[in-house]
């Protein structure tokens, strides 16, 4: 059993991402029911959508994670970095593929927060002038910051205003 310092930031990490919480959706919860369709639809012509969300979701939880272990740049699953655009393939297999990217970021960000020393909390990881323990609470505000995104395009999908 992990430490309760460590155990409170995996609660802050899956609340933001897949545990019931008082705030309302989480991410997982946010974007549960949403087709390749309404995730491929646009508020506005040239705002993001719920794909490239999931995605730029995916890839600041390995950018976390890649900061806490100290490790320098890196590859991540797709070319390029904070928001990707998804042109091409809008299918259901496509729209899996990038939710299963997401939920392989989510569970390799817990097994290294999991694995964090207590003495390294509150210290600025190595390569960065941030905390771990901000680091974490961070990735877990910015879950919850597009769930409540994603949640105002579903209505505005619902009320026929996405294109």
């Amino acid at each position: 059993m992990a430490h309760p310092e460590i155990e409170h930031l995996l609660r802050l990490l899956d609340e933001g991402y897949n545990r019931a919480a008082w705030h309302g959706p989480n991410l997982r919860g946010a974007i549960r029911g949403v087709s390749a369709r309404e995730a491929a639809l646009r508020p506005r012509p040239g705002r993001h959508n719920i794909r490239e969300s999931v995605i730029h979701d995916a890839y600041w939880k390995y950018t976390v994670r890649r900061r806490l272990l100290g490790e320098k740049g890196g590859s991540f699953s797709l070319p390029g970095s904070n928001w990707f655009a998804r042109p091409g393939d809008h299918g259901e297999k496509a729209w899996r593929a990038d939710l299963a990217l997401l939920e392989k970021e989510h569970r390799l960000l817990k097994d290294v927060v999991s694995s964090l020393p207590l003495e390294v909390l509150d210290r600025p990881a190595r390569g960065s002038k941030t905390f771990p323990r901000r680091l974490v609470a961070g990735i877990a505000f910015h879950d919850v910051y597009h769930a409540g995104q994603i949640q105002l395009i579903r209505k505005l999908i619902k009320a026929g205003k996405a294109r």
